[in-house]
């Protein structure tokens, strides 16, 4: 009888799946042995992309990125709000935020988003992430129902800008691993497979509130050499790719492969070491903006895939004042070499390389290499500025984040950061200028810009905002603290059967429901 029972049952389930055949998978019948490789340069332990927990590090932006996660708000390609978990908020023009939730979202797991889940969610954020809480400056939240209710420990322009970074995904704490960074989303996708530095598959939310997946399977492959991603997209073992090396892209603009490209706030920029003895002499650090040629960097090197960078922001980022900046200092040779001799530096020994009271002009120059912008404008530095007679030193590491720490190994620090993630100028001027600041790697100080900064962080009129944000920008180019070289164009290539792997301006949006392949 037991055998008859046991039989009866495999019988059963044989006859179920051949009912349902692949729409029994989560997605639908619609994702049915639809898979997709992704090559990408980003995911990986050296851009702190090591799992899909957002209230790690930059983590939140393989959550996001991937289809994993989603926040309050969804930005637009001009950079502004617009719903997305969140359906409507209002301040009430000092420090408290009443913010109402979409009906019917649901977690990957099938619960219920409320305003609840969104509260725990944000508490174990602001008490682990490095950098939310001094953005958000949540004194206390309550929740009712759909409606959430945050009060600011003192008035917070930005905050729903802020929370549509990706630290902000929404995650149910209640199933979330977060030893293993693997969290419970919202988004169209779920975590199958993880491997940091090597791979991410995922497969559909079978309880996706916004639409129903269309692939069964995309994993994110891990490529950060240049020429291997060019060799995957060009022999299939790849669908699509992420970070392609410029000198690659003749060989795909061709009917059998597709762009989607967009102008980005992502800046290549180089930053000045205050403390460095050599920088300390206004003259070197002018020289050094007038002797970078950021034309023949972006022209020449990216072969045009990229915007000059004239100040923290491109040009026309609404309400930013991009292009109200006061003009930067462009490439002149004559007046970099001017400025070197009235300050005493002189090449007296013929060799190229000027000197100052027996001290050679050297800058030692730190760099990455997972952008791979970073090294070409670190060789196109080298050559433009031993042309006025600076001897650049090179040092283009993945353990830049140690050599960094250490103030008397580097003069000039080049990196690359998305200057208005949030959709809002506040952002650089936080985290970039001020005493103490994540990414003041420099140690730049300026009583003015600390005060603009603070003034900044209390205007709610936007339009003023972008006016702070000018003078801001202004402030600093007058201190030579920063060279802003260039701004990415973002491309995304994939072959022509694939669908909707669309570039989006904040460079978050990659994986959605509607990504598909014939």
């Amino acid at each position: 009888m037991k055998k008859k029972l046991t039989l009866l049952v495999a019988l059963t389930m044989v006859a179920v799946m051949a009912i349902c055949g692949c729409s029994c998978q989560s997605g639908g019948s619609s994702s049915a042995d639809k898979k997709m490789v992704i090559g990408d340069t980003t995911f990986n332990s050296e851009n702190s992309e090591e799992t899909v927990n957002p209230h790690n590090s930059y983590n939140g932006w393989a959550c996001i990125r991937y289809g994993i996660g989603e926040t309050l708000v969804h930005y637009t390609d001009t950079m502004t709000l617009e719903p997305w978990i969140a359906k409507e908020w209002k301040n009430d023009g000092a420090n408290t935020w009443t913010i109402t939730l979409k009906d019917g979202v649901k977690f990957s797991n099938g619960k219920a988003v409320d305003a609840q889940a969104v509260k725990e969610c944000f508490e174990h954020l602001l008490a682990t992430h490095d950098r939310a809480p001094k953005d958000l400056k949540i004194a206390s939240m309550e929740a009712n129902g759909n409606v959430l209710t945050v009060t600011t420990s003192e008035p917070n322009p930005a905050l729903m800008n802020y929370l549509g970074d990706p630290y902000g995904c929404i995650i149910d704490m209640q199933s979330s691993d977060m030893n293993t960074g693997i969290v419970t989303g919202t988004g169209p996708y779920v975590v199958k497979e993880m491997v940091t530095d090597d791979h991410l598959t995922v497969t559909p939310n079978s309880n996706y509130w916004n639409g129903t997946p269309k692939l069964s399977e995309i994993t994110i492959k891990t490529i950060t050499d240049g020429d291997t991603l060019s060799a995957a997209l060009q022999t299939g073992d790849i669908d699509a790719a992420y970070g392609m090396a410029y000198d690659q892209y003749p060989k795909f603009q061709n009917d059998k492969y597709q762009f989607s490209s967009i102008q980005t706030s992502r800046a290549f920029f180089a930053t000045m070491n205050m403390e460095s003895p050599v920088l300390k002499d206004e003259a070197v650090r002018e020289a050094i903006a007038y002797g970078i040629n950021k034309e023949g960097f972006v022209n020449t090197l990216l072969g045009g895939h990229g915007v000059v960078g004239n100040g923290s922001f491109p040009d026309g980022f609404s309400n930013f004042g991009g292009d109200k900046v006061k003009e930067a200092k462009k490439y002149n040779q004559e007046e970099a070499k001017k400025k070197l001799e009235q300050a005493g530096w002189v090449d007296s020994d013929g060799d190229g390389i000027r000197e100052k009271n027996g001290q050679k002009l050297t800058i030692k120059w730190l760099t990455y290499p997972s952008r791979q912008e970073l090294p070409l404008l670190a060789e196109s530095a080298q050559a433009s500025l031993k042309e006025i007679g600076m001897d650049v030193q090179i040092n283009n590491t993945a353990n830049h984040k140690q050599f960094r720490k250490d103030k008397s190994s580097w003069d000039v620090y080049a990196s690359a950061l998305v200057t208005a993630p949030s959709g809002d100028p506040q952002y650089f001027f936080t985290t970039s200028c001020l005493p103490g600041s994540d990414y003041n790697y420099g140690g730049y100080k300026d009583d003015d810009v600390t005060k603009l900064v603070d003034d900044l962080s209390k205007e709610f009129d936007t339009n003023k905002r972008g006016e702070i944000a000018v003078k801001l920008q202004d402030e600093i180019l007058d201190d030579d603290a920063y060279v802003f070289c260039s701004f990415l164009q973002m491309s995304l290539i994939s072959k022509k059967n694939v669908k909707n792997y669309t570039a989006h301006a904040c460079d978050y949006y990659e994986i959605t429901a509607d990504l598909d392949i014939e």
